[in-house]
């Protein structure tokens, strides 16, 4: 028996069609979530970029998807569209380091079944894709602290900002000088 077959026999949940497209511009990531879905039965296949998940989508149709939001050459709404044009029944999970509302509901209306901030484990992405239609996933096992929170949403100011500290600081409220330590630390677990 393959480790495939090992996998549907432990999950009978899993489709016969487990082709999963990763798309994430962060490399590392992209590979332990790969490894990870792999070991769950899927088939993952990895693209970097909106250009790289288009040239698969020529080749393949995927019956399941995780995409970032924001990717280096582009948006994963793109990538969403894009996989909803060569097959519309796609469960597709958008994953993203700057949650928030309106990107929430932009993903959802683009097609996304679910929408997970960064950092989510792989048993999250497994839940996601495979809950039923209606059904609410259970609350994730280690969400974000609410100083991971914070800074996150720090973060994403100050990349809108074009990372101007005094803009930032500006649009936040705060003093420029506490903007400036809380950047030069690390992210807060």
């Amino acid at each position: 028996m393959t480790s495939l077959e090992d996998a549907r026999a432990v999950d009978r949940t899993l489709p016969e069609d487990a082709t999963l497209l990763i798309v994430d511009d962060d490399e590392p990531l992209r590979n332990r979530l790969g490894r990870a879905m792999e070991k769950r039965g899927f088939q993952p296949i990895l693209a970097a970029g909106v250009r790289d998940a288009g040239a698969i989508l020529k080749e393949i149709a995927p019956a399941f998807a995780v995409v970032d939001l924001r990717l280096e050459d582009g948006d994963g709404l793109q990538v969403v569209n894009q996989i909803h044009d060569k097959r519309d029944d796609c469960r597709v999970v958008m994953l993203t380091g700057y949650g928030n509302i309106a990107t929430a509901v932009a993903a959802v209306k683009a097609g996304a079944i679910d929408y997970l901030s960064k950092p989510a484990d792989a048993d999250d992405v497994e839940k996601a894709l495979l809950a039923k239609p209606g059904e609410r996933p259970a609350p994730p096992e280690n969400p974000m602290s609410a100083d991971r929170v914070r800074w996150e949403h720090i973060q994403r100011v100050y990349e809108l900002c074009d990372h101007n500290v005094s803009e930032t600081a500006r649009r936040l409220g705060m003093h420029r000088r506490t903007l400036q330590r809380i950047l030069a630390k690390r992210a807060p677990r």
